[in-house]
C-alpha cells in the first residue's frame, strides 16, 4: 500500500528517497512527496505532486531541494482523496515533518483536541494528526525521541512513521505497529523504508522491525527501543534481491511478464520439496512432521485471490485426506468469535506477509488455542513469517503487477504439498501420492503449453472489451477458479463481472443471462464434467454467448454461441493451476484493448496494510 523512504547520510539524499519511492510504485498509491532538512538552513522543504512518481521528479527538476535528512512517501487514499494537500510528509509549524503508512482510528479525538490547543489543519486525513501531535510534545520540552515516545502511545490502529524535526538536524526517528518498516544500514549513512526493494540500490543490510519497535536512526548510530521502552539489539540480516526480476524485460507489462513466468516459478517452488514419489516435509520447517502428526483439522485464513487458493485447498483437503477444513476471509474471522475444531492448524496466506487482515487474524487465531500457525508467504522477512510456527516460501519471486498471477499458481502448487502431507497421515495411498508428485513434475510444461496460446485469448479478448458484465461458471474445486476469472477480469478491465457454482444458475444469475452476457465456463473432465455441461445447455437455451475452456476429452464442440478453448490434459486435481492461467490472459488482454492500467488498476493496492 502506501510507501515510506527515508535516510540519513554525508551527502544529498534526495536522490535515494526519489529512486526508493520509484522502486515502491507497484504497489499501488496516488500522490507522491519528499520533505529534506535543506542545508541552505531555511528548515524543511517539502515537495508533492498528486500522480506518478515521474511527475515529483519533474517537480524537483524544476525546483530542486537539497538535504542530507530526509524522508519521502508514496500515498494510497484512505482519508481524503488524492489532492496535494493530503499528499505526505505533513508538517506542523515548520518544525516536524512526518511520513505514515496505516490508519489511526481515534484521529477525530485527538484532531478535536489539537484544534482545541490552537493547531490548524490543512489536510482531511488522519495522518496529519501524528505531525501536530508529536509537534505539541515536542514544544513541552525534550528530545525528538521522547515526543515520539509519547505521542505513539495515544495511538489506536497502525502505522509505520517516519519524522524529522528542524531543531534536531541529526536524526530521524521512526515506529511501527501494525504495518511494516526496516532499517537499512550503509556506508556512512543509514535508512528507513517500508519495504527493503526500496532500498536495494544502497544496502543489502537490513533490521526487520519488530511489533512496536520505536527507532532513532543517525549517521553514525541505530538505537532501538522495544514496547517497554528498553534498548534492544535485532538481527541484521543480508536480503538478497535480483534487481533484474523487477525489470518488464521485452514484455509490455510487469503482468504480462509475471504470466509468463510461471512455469519457471512453478519448478522453483517444487525444487527441493519433492522427492522422486514423495513430498518432502522438512520444507515445511523443523516442527512440520511434529505438527502435521497432531493435526485433525485445518482452518485457511487470506484475503483477495489467497482466498480463491484457499477456497480450493479445502477441497483438496476434505476430499483427499478426509478432515475438516474451514476457510476464512481473515477480515471476516478476525471478527467473529469462530469455533476451533481439536488439533486445528491455522493457516495464513499472503502474498506480502503484510496484509493487515490477514496478519490481524493470525495475531488472533495465536491466542484461541490452535494446535499451530502455518503461513504460505513470498517474503521471507515479513510479519506472517516471523509470527508463525511454520513458514513456506512460495518462490514466486516479485511480483509488481498489483492483480495477483504467479504468486497465485505457487501458493496453489504449495496447497498441493500441503495436502499430501496431511494425507500421509489419514489413509493416503502412497501411490497416490507417488502419481500426484510425477504431475506436479510436468506441471510447468502443461502451463507452458497453455501460455502458446496467448494469440488466440487474446483475439477471444475482443468479444469482451464492449462487453459490461460477464458470468464465470465453474462446479467443485473449479468454482474458486471461475471466482479468481472473475476477479482479474474486474481488477483489470473494469468490467463487471461474477463467479458462479454453475449448478446455482437457476437459482438466479440465469435471469441476468442473454446475447449480451458472456459466460464463461471451466469445464475440464472429471466427475462433475455432465453437471457443468447441462448448466451450460441451460445458458445457450437463454442466448447465452458461451466461452469453454475444456480439455480434448469434454464433450464440448465451437459452434452458434459456442467457442472451446482446448487447455492441456493434467492430471485432475491440478485443473485449478492449469485452467487459472488462461483467465489471466485473458483477463490481460481485455484491459490492454480498454486502455486501463494494468499493472495498477484504479483505486487498488499491492500490499493491502490497512484494514
Amino acid at each position: 500500500m502506501c510507501g515510506i523512504v527515508g535516510a540519513v547520510g554525508d551527502r544529498n539524499v534526495c536522490p535515494i528517497l526519489l529512486e526508493g519511492l520509484q522502486r515502491l510504485e507497484y504497489r499501488g498509491y496516488d500522490s507522491a512527496g519528499v520533505g529534506l532538512l535543506a542545508e541552505d538552513g531555511v528548515g524543511i522543504s517539502v515537495r508533492r505532486q498528486v500522480g506518478k512518481v515521474g511527475e515529483l521528479v519533474e517537480e524537483l527538476a524544476e525546483r530542486s531541494v537539497q538535504g542530507r535528512i530526509g524522508i519521502a512517501h508514496t500515498r494510497w487514499a484512505t482519508h481524503g482523496p488524492p489532492v496535494e494537500a493530503n499528499a505526505h510528509p505533513h508538517q506542523s509549524n515548520g518544525r516536524i515533518a512526518i511520513v505514515h503508512n496505516g490508519i489511526i482510528e481515534n484521529f477525530e479525538a485527538l484532531r478535536a483536541e489539537l484544534t482545541a490547543a490552537g493547531y490548524a489543519f490543512a489536510s482531511e486525513t488522519d495522518s496529519e494528526v501524528l505531525a501536530h501531535l508529536i509537534d505539541f510534545h515536542l514544544a513541552q520540552g525534550g528530545s525528538l525521541l521522547a515526543a515520539v515516545r509519547t505521542a505513539v502511545k495515544r495511538l489506536e490502529g497502525s502505522y509505520a512513521l517516519a519524522v524529522l524535526a528542524r531543531d534536531h538536524p541529526d536524526r530521524l526517528v521512526a515506529a511501527r505497529v501494525g504495518s511494516p518498516l526496516v532499517v537499512g544500514k550503509g556506508l556512512g549513512e543509514n535508512y528507513v523504508a517500508s519495504d527493503a526493494l526500496a532500498l536495494k540500490p544502497v544496502t543489502d543490510r537490513f533490521i526487520i522491525l519488530e511489533e512496536g519497535d520505536l527507532v532513532e536512526i543517525k549517521v553514525d548510530g541505530i538505537t532501538i527501543w522495544n514496547l517497554k521502552d528498553a534498548t534492544v539489539v535485532r538481527a541484521t540480516v543480508k536480503v538478497e534481491i535480483d534487481l533484474g526480476k523487477i525489470s518488464k524485460g521485452n514484455f509490455r507489462h510487469y503482468m504480462q511478464k509475471e504470466m509468463f513466468e510461471q512455469p519457471e516459478v512453478l519448478r522453483n517452488t517444487l525444487e527441493g520439496r519433492i522427492g522422486r514419489t514423495r513430498v518432502l516435509e522438512q520444507a515445511f520447517g523443523i516442527r512440520a512432521a511434529e505438527v502435521f502428526d497432531q493435526a485433525r483439522a485445518v482452518t485457511i485464513v487470506a484475503c483477495g485471490t489467497s482466498f480463491y487458493a484457499a477456497s480450493v485447498a479445502r477441497y483438496w483437503i476434505e476430499e483427499q485426506v478426509g478432515i475438516p477444513c474451514q476457510v476464512d476471509i481473515a477480515s471476516e474471522f478476525r471478527y467473529r468469535n469462530a469455533v476451533v475444531p481439536p488439533g486445528a492448524l491455522f493457516v495464513t496466506i499472503s502474498q506480502s506477509g503484510e496484509t493487515a487482515d490477514t496478519l490481524a487474524a493470525l495475531r488472533v487465531a495465536r491466542s484461541r488455542g490452535y494446535l499451530a500457525t502455518l503461513t504460505l508467504c513470498n517474503v521471507p522477512v515479513s510479519s506472517c513469517v516471523r509470527e508463525s510456527d511454520l513458514a513456506l516460501m512460495t518462490q514466486a519471486g516479485v511480483e509488481v503487477g498489483v492483480a495477483s498471477t504467479k504468486a497465485f499458481t505457487a501458493q496453489l502448487a504449495n496447497l498441493a504439498l500441503l495436502t499430501l502431507l496431511l494425507g500421509r497421515r489419514h489413509g493416503l495411498a502412497p501411490s497416490f501420492e507417488a502419481g500426484l508428485v510425477g504431475s506436479l513434475r510436468r506441471l510447468p510444461e502443461k502451463v507452458e503449453q497453455v501460455l502458446q496460446l496467448d494469440e488466440r485469448i487474446a483475439a477471444l479478448a475482443e468479444k469482451f472489451a464492449h462487453r459490461h458484465h460477464a458470468l464465470f461458471l465453474g462446479r467443485g474445486f473449479m468454482y474458486p477458479v471461475a471466482l479468481e476469472g472473475a476477479l482479474k477480469l474486474k481488477e483489470l478491465s473494469y468490467i463487471h463481472a461474477e463467479g458462479y457454482p454453475a449448478g446455482e444458475l437457476k437459482h438466479g444469475p440465469l435471469a441476468l443471462v442473454d446475447e449480451d452476457m458472456p459466460v464463461v465456463a471451466v469445464a475440464p473432465s472429471n466427475d462433475l464434467l455432465e453437471k457443468v455441461r447441462s448448466n451450460l445447455l441451460e445458458v445457450r437455451a437463454r442466448g447465452g454467448e458461451l466461452y469453454v475452456f475444456a480439455d480434448a476429452a469434454a464433450p464440448f464442440q465451437d459452434g452458434p454461441g459456442v467457442t472451446v478453448i482446448r487447455l492441456p490434459e493434467v492430471d485432475p486435481i491440478l485443473t485449478p493451476i492449469v485452467y487459472a492461467v488462461p483467465l489471466q490472459l485473458l483477463a490481460y488482454h481485455v484491459a490492454v484493448l480498454k486502455g486501463t492500467d494494468v499493472d495498477q488498476p484504479r483505486n487498488l493496492a499491492k500490499s493491502v496494510t490497512v484494514e
